[in-house]
């Protein structure tokens, strides 16, 4: 089966939704999310150590737990209610909504005045999605397979997007050296590059939409055949699920980004650490077995786009999206990313642009792009805070 580039949109963190789902529910994507409500049991756990003033190690790692079947949870209300919105609507709400997550986590990190997790948090991602992410994939699909195939024109497709969005994000930090002579904010300058870069991605990720949904429709009317289906529940039960799960995300985010100080203190780790390992992870976990799933049942079209297509999407909304709200929230962040990001972020996408080529993979590449990731982790571990 051919992907078309709306998968990459309205795929990302929750399945395509509307007219797509109807596709979409020939892959059953959600048992996943049985095994994962088990965390939930960590929400009353949370609440009780934040009474007890427990060890601030306790109420991080408890507070993480909390937050991935939340995400799980608030994806799928999303694709509830995109089933009742139509394909267009549909594709739009999921692709907003796709990141909520890690939206929540960020701005309240941001209030708080942790820039550089919240920035840590963002090439995390990026890069936790093409290695971690899509190295499992490959990985836990092509045990007991020869071979594992694709379609390289979606994944080619994806992976233009991810170097356009790649390129944007690298330039602030080439224009800091360049005229400054370090990767420092170096004040407004850098502020205004910032949000004029960010203002262009917003624009072409909402140009993507007009492409796929309205210009070239019919490119993928493959995808959008098959019989209606009928949403599973009601608009107002998923109107309550998300609102219940995002606040509670924002309440747990809250424990989490308080305990910041303190676990990083006690545990020897850098902000910077935390942001690119731990809380990148936390904010993709639901979408990660999502992945593996789709794998593991030999549909990589799927897993390709959501690995990378997440990846697309942290660089061209999310992270542009925050610095907005950065200056709106009076704690404003730029797009200059550390020395070590960069490189890591551009290493990341040359290995997926590589395994990508040939059309098709097999497990050794996922455990080469797993090998990647730990050797990046690891040198992030010794990176000075």
């Amino acid at each position: 089966m051919r992907l078309s580039y709306f998968y990459t949109i309205s795929a990302m963190h929750t399945p395509p939704s509307g007219a797509l789902s109807q596709a979409w529910h020939r892959f059953p994507l959600r048992s996943e999310q049985a095994w994962l409500n088990i965390l939930l049991v960590a929400l009353p756990a949370a609440a009780l150590l934040e009474i007890m003033h427990a060890s601030p190690l306790w109420i991080f790692a408890v507070a993480a737990l909390g937050i991935i079947p939340l995400a799980g949870i608030l994806g799928e209300a999303t694709e509830v209610l995109a089933e009742y919105s139509g394909p267009t609507i549909g594709g739009l709400l999921n692709a907003t909504m796709g990141n909520a997550t890690e939206l929540i986590i960020a701005v309240i990190a941001l209030r708080a005045g942790h820039i550089q997790v919240v920035k840590a948090s963002l090439s995390g991602s990026i890069i936790g999605n093409l290695l971690l992410v899509l190295g499992l994939s490959v990985l836990l699909g092509g045990l007991g397979r020869q071979r594992q195939t694709f379609s390289r024109t979606a994944a080619g497709t994806n992976s233009t997007m991810l170097f356009l969005a790649v390129v944007a994000l690298v330039m602030p930090a080439v224009f800091d050296l360049a005229v400054f002579g370090n990767l420092k904010p170096n004040g407004d300058i850098l502020q205004n590059l910032s949000l004029w870069t960010s203002a262009v991605l917003i624009v072409i990720y909402g140009i993507s939409f007009i492409f796929v949904l309205k210009t070239h429709a019919t490119l993928f009317a493959g995808e959008r055949s098959g019989p209606a289906t009928t949403p599973r529940r009601s608009r107002g039960s998923a109107l309550l699920s998300l609102a219940i799960a995002t606040i509670a995300i924002g309440w747990l985010s809250e424990l989490l980004v308080g305990e910041i100080g303190p676990v990083t203190k006690s545990l020897g780790m850098s902000e910077f650490f935390v942001g690119v390992i731990v809380v990148a992870i936390i904010g993709n976990a639901a979408e990660h077995s999502t992945a593996v799933v789709m794998a593991r049942q030999d549909k990589m079209d799927l897993a390709m786009s959501i690995a990378i297509g997440s990846s697309t999407q942290i660089a061209l909304f999310v992270a542009p999206l925050l610095v907005f709200i950065s200056v709106a929230i009076g704690r404003p962040m730029t797009l200059v990313f550390n020395i070590f990001e960069i490189v890591a972020i551009a290493l990341s996408v040359f290995a997926v642009d590589m395994i990508c080529s040939d059309g098709e993979t097999n497990w050794f590449e996922g455990a080469q792009l797993l090998a990647i990731y730990v050797m990046l982790a690891v040198a992030f571990y010794f990176v000075p805070g």
